[in-house]
């Protein structure tokens, strides 16, 4: 676990050196858990979105995009009840002045159990080598066997004091905090207050005078957009069900325990997709958007094994399903996409509220009801650090050399191809040149001459740059170029009248969502 502690440590810092994600206002120390997306990381995010749009909306004639304001008309959240029930439980350490979220708390528990079973089994492997059977060591070692039954049993009471009749037992949480010794990471000690709700919107004021003004939020969620929207969509669009409305925004929570780098973020950005069903249908709908999300981004080439549902133990109370394509990073398989299906609960909410009658007419039942609704929902940061996680790699060179490279799918690559003359000389700049100028309509490119030509390479591999290509005297003579691969490092020869189409097949968007169909 350590090791895979350092390695995220490593991508964090090869993200701010190489341009892909900065602190927020870095010059004034920064602001907590907020991130701005350097040169490099701004493409590779667009891509990742290009990537869902296309896949969501180019590829589903019976999916339309939308783009809702963030400041929506504040009974839109008391609608939807974030207003009154979008709130994390928090427990404040005395000593250390600290706040936590005590569910994140007790969840860090169960980790740490997960973990300590995994080093009995990492050391048992060890022990026993080509003889080990994990299975039957699970089941037979009293030491896994008594971890075992601890982080089980904690699971349980976990699950009674967060399922509580009337909400969160919020006094069973802290006599589990209690009870397990969970200590202040900071202070050391467990001197614990109370664990009370606290809500997370961020609340501004709208109105040019003070007594004029009006209370309203930020967004904390851009599902909402969506479905105050349903009826201008569908009528406009003429939409027949089933049908979804796709949408990419930023979101707002004030998250307390904002931590791991991007991946609990106050500012953030998510892919939602609500898909509204005839009701009846919507249990066939969620399994259906399950296979093909999972579809979506086992596509990218990740491998199956990092993958993989959970199904919640908890459901929102508007839910009849929902599940989580988790996502196996350096500490440990996290959420990436929530697959819900919702209900009509938001639809009849808005209703209720605004007075408005929103329903569907069937044609062929000839009868008008409220739709239910399948949710995909998907963070753009969390699936940006995904990609990066898996794709970071430190590669020992037969040399001894240390090669860092992103193997980023190339269609997410912030930088396509990279040119390079072999000298600063005898003409082979300009030619170089004229090549970087014509493929640059195609393409995001990049052209470099300075220093020799394996720091040039060792540049672009540790921004994911799938090829390069490079100019020298025989280009000159017979309008050939070397290209190289950026996971080989092979290199071939192809003629400057080939590149186009020889990379344009390996980088587009196109290619990723053809694998997809």
């Amino acid at each position: 676990m350590a090791q895979q502690e350092d390695v995220f440590k490593k991508i964090v810092s090869h993200c701010k050196e190489y341009g892909f994600v900065f602190p927020s206002s870095d010059i004034y120390d920064g602001l907590g858990a907020v991130y701005d997306y350097g040169q490099n990381g701004v493409e590779l995010k667009n891509n990742i979105k290009k990537y869902w749009w296309e896949s969501m909306v180019q590829m589903h004639e019976n999916i339309v995009g939308l783009d809702a304001a963030i400041f929506m008309h504040p009974t839109t959240w008391k609608a939807s009840g974030h207003v009154d029930a979008f709130n994390d439980p928090l427990i404040d350490n005395r000593d250390s002045k600290k706040r936590y979220r005590a569910d994140v708390l007790i969840e860090d528990q169960i980790a740490k159990y997960d973990e300590k079973i995994e080093k009995e089994v990492e050391k048992a492997r060890k022990r026993f080598k080509e003889n080990f059977d994990e299975a039957q060591y699970r089941s037979t070692s009293p030491k896994v066997q008594e971890l075992q039954e601890k982080r089980d049993g904690l699971h349980h009471r976990y699950q009674e004091v967060m399922n509580a009749p009337g909400g969160i037992d919020l006094e069973g949480m802290k006599q589990i905090i209690l009870d397990e010794e969970i200590v202040c990471p900071i202070s050391g000690t467990r001197n614990w207050t109370d664990v009370r709700q606290f809500n997370l919107m961020f609340k501004t004021e709208i109105g040019a005078a003070a007594e004029g003004s009006s209370t309203i939020y930020l967004r904390p969620e851009t599902a909402q957009g969506i479905f105050v929207n349903y009826l201008n969509v569908q009528k406009t669009g003429r939409m027949k069900l089933p049908f979804g409305i796709a949408q990419i925004g930023k979101a707002f929570r004030n998250e307390i325990v904002a931590r791991q780098f991007i991946f609990r973020m106050r500012e953030f950005e998510q892919m939602e997709m609500q898909f509204f069903v005839k009701p009846g249908t919507e249990l066939q709908w969620f399994d259906s958007w399950k296979q093909t999300r999972m579809r979506w981004h086992q596509n990218l080439g990740f491998g199956a094994e990092n993958y993989r549902f959970h199904d919640h133990d908890k459901l929102a109370h508007y839910a009849n399903a929902a599940t989580d394509i988790e996502f196996h990073m350096p500490f440990g398989f996290k959420e990436v996409e929530g697959i819900h299906s919702r209900t009509n609960f938001d639809l009849s909410q808005h209703a209720k509220y605004s007075g408005k009658k929103i329903e569907y007419f069937d044609p062929e039942t000839n009868e008008s009801y409220t739709p239910y609704v399948i949710e995909t929902s998907i963070g753009v940061d969390r699936m940006f650090l995904s990609v990066l996680c898996h794709a970071y790699e430190e590669q020992l060179l037969p040399d001894g050399q240390i090669r860092t490279v992103l193997h980023l799918p190339a269609a997410l690559a912030p930088v396509k191809l990279a040119i390079f003359p072999l000298t600063k000389k005898d003409g082979l700049p300009e030619k170089a040149q004229e090549i970087f100028n014509d493929l640059r309509f195609y393409f995001n490119c990049k052209y470099e001459e300075k220093d020799q030509i394996g720091k040039r390479y060792r540049r672009m591999d540790a921004i994911g740059c799938p090829y390069c290509i490079t100019v020298d005297q025989q280009t000159l003579e017979d309008n050939t170029v070397t290209l190289r691969d950026r996971d080989t490092m092979e290199q071939t020869r192809v003629a400057i009248s080939d590149l186009q189409h020889i990379v344009d097949e390996k980088v587009t968007i196109t290619s990723l969502l053809k694998k997809l169909a």
